[in-house]
């Protein structure tokens, strides 16, 4: 019966959606990697960069640290999961851009831990949409899971809470715009491919978890903008921001290869009964690239020390 519910009313929110919302449906544009792409990419590391954090919760800003790990993998396609062995020459092995974004941050006496991980196909102009999606929040109260896995022209969403209402859930919902989760990716991809305009678009879903929203596709504003200066950087770079009716969402990234994320801004009202709007902030610290995988000794926490993070 819950499952019935959640899909009435998913099915009655996007009627609710005007009747050009398929002429906002985000085009998924193709657009030509650098030459030095594979070189990057495919050296047997992942890049990791570490930002500073002030996340806005409960209505207040929390200060923490965040972190995106980027690296290319094998994935089955079938299976939507890494290969176990890279030199499958199957049609079911798609590379795919995987990022593995984590949060951590206190809010009074209690820690958030959040970890959001998306897979992009490396070649979007044959595989145009993300596979999958999953992100898991823990905190004292409890801990929430969500999955988003590609099938043809919906995905289907799993979701696991430990509130009634939210959990336990098995739904599909359309493949209709944008995944805001995957612009992450597609920045690091060529950010030339992404829309801009009047789009569909998924909210991301961190914010989904933190808001307790219901997945759809409200449309948003997508534009790009080039600026000399900003506090996220002394050179030029570029700003991507996605505008809903009630919440803003800015990328700050550099405008050439590799087109490295300097970092974030997002605004929407926090907290509960009395709301007050507040700013989500993440700040550039360093990035290296490692295979970190096996740096796993207690003499490899240097390398924390290296990204500014914290070693405890």
């Amino acid at each position: 019966m819950k499952q019935l519910i959640f899909s009435v009313l998913i099915l009655s929110l996007i009627a609710c959606a005007p009747s050009n919302s398929q002429d906002r449906k985000a085009e998924k544009k193709i657009a030509e990697k650098p030459g030095n792409f594979s070189g990057y990419w495919y050296a047997g590391e992942a890049e990791i960069t570490s930002y500073k954090l002030e996340q806005a919760r409960y209505g207040e800003i929390h200060k923490g640290e965040a972190v995106m790990v980027f690296v290319t993998e094998p994935f089955s396609k079938s299976k939507q999961v890494k290969l176990d062995d890279w030199r499958d020459e199957s049609a079911d092995n798609v590379s795919v851009m995987k990022l593995n974004m984590t949060k951590k941050f206190l809010t009074g006496i209690y820690p958030y831990s959040m970890m959001m991980s998306t897979f992009t196909p490396v070649s979007y102009d044959q595989y145009p949409d993300p596979i999958k999606v999953t992100t898991s929040s823990q905190e004292w109260c409890g801990h929430t899971f969500m999955q988003l896995n590609l099938q043809e022209n919906d995905y289907r969403l799993r979701g696991f809470s430990y509130f009634e209402s939210e959990g336990d859930l098995d739904v599909s919902i359309p493949n209709d715009g944008l995944l805001e989760d995957e612009i992450w990716t597609r920045i690091r991809l060529n950010p030339s491919s992404l829309p801009t305009g009047e789009i569909d678009v998924l909210p991301g879903t961190f914010y989904m978890r933190l808001r307790h929203v219901d997945p759809w596709y409200p449309y948003a504003k997508a534009s790009k903008l080039e600026v000399h200066t900003s506090e996220f950087s002394d050179e030029p770079h570029h700003i991507y921001t996605l505008e809903y009716e009630n919440r803003e969402l800015s990328i700050y990234y550099e405008p050439d290869f590799p087109f490295t994320i300097l970092g974030w801004e997002e605004t929407y009202m926090s907290g509960f009964g009395e709301q007050e709007l507040l700013t989500t902030k993440a700040k550039r610290i360093n990035s290296i690239k490692s295979a970190y995988w096996g740096k796993n000794s207690n003499k490899d926490r240097e390398l924390r020390k290296e990204l500014g993070l914290s070693t405890n």
